[in-house]
């Protein structure tokens, strides 16, 4: 294995997401009450207390707890697996990959201890401008956001090489 192949940067990313997103969501859970919100921005940002049942946006909020456990640790379990076959595939390409892949990673099992803990994510970062709100989040939602868009900016700096068919 090549020294820009080592699996250390995914790893390190992959800690440092689930350590900061635990984190958070205890201290949340220790200084709020549910649905408590604590203004930092007026008319802009709120640290609040939620959780998510659901997927994204509360999604599959309403299917049956035992169902609902067992499709997000499996599509979480999934996920963790295309990671590391991701990193397979794309650590070749740039440390860009590594550190998506990283992120995407620690966010997947951030959120995933949650739903194994709780049965439901811990969401405490609220954005909005007037009435209109974005979805409650937390460290591990952003971390995957920040990871995908880091692998589509990495796809468009660092494209596949187009491989010789026989011309």
């Amino acid at each position: 294995m090549k020294k820009s192949d080592s699996p250390v940067i995914p790893l390190v990313w992959l800690l440092v997401v689930v350590v900061l997103d635990q984190a958070t969501k205890a201290w949340v859970m220790e200084r709020f009450a549910m649905f408590e919100l604590l203004p930092v921005i007026p008319g802009l940002f709120n640290l609040t207390y939620l959780t998510n049942t659901g997927a994204a946006f509360g999604m599959l909020a309403g299917a049956q707890s035992i169902w609902r456990q067992v499709f997000f640790v499996g599509v979480a379990a999934l996920a963790i697996g295309v990671m590391v076959f991701s990193y397979r595939q794309f650590r070749s390409q740039g440390k860009i990959f590594a550190h998506a892949i990283g992120l995407i990673a620690g966010g997947a099992v951030g959120n995933l201890i949650d739903r194994l803990r709780f049965g439901a994510v811990v969401d405490f970062l609220d954005f909005y401008v007037g009435s209109h709100h974005w979805p409650a989040f937390n460290v591990a939602d952003s971390a995957i956001c920040v990871g995908v868009g880091l692998f589509i900016l990495g796809s468009i700096l660092y494209p596949p090489q187009e491989s010789e068919k026989g011309q």
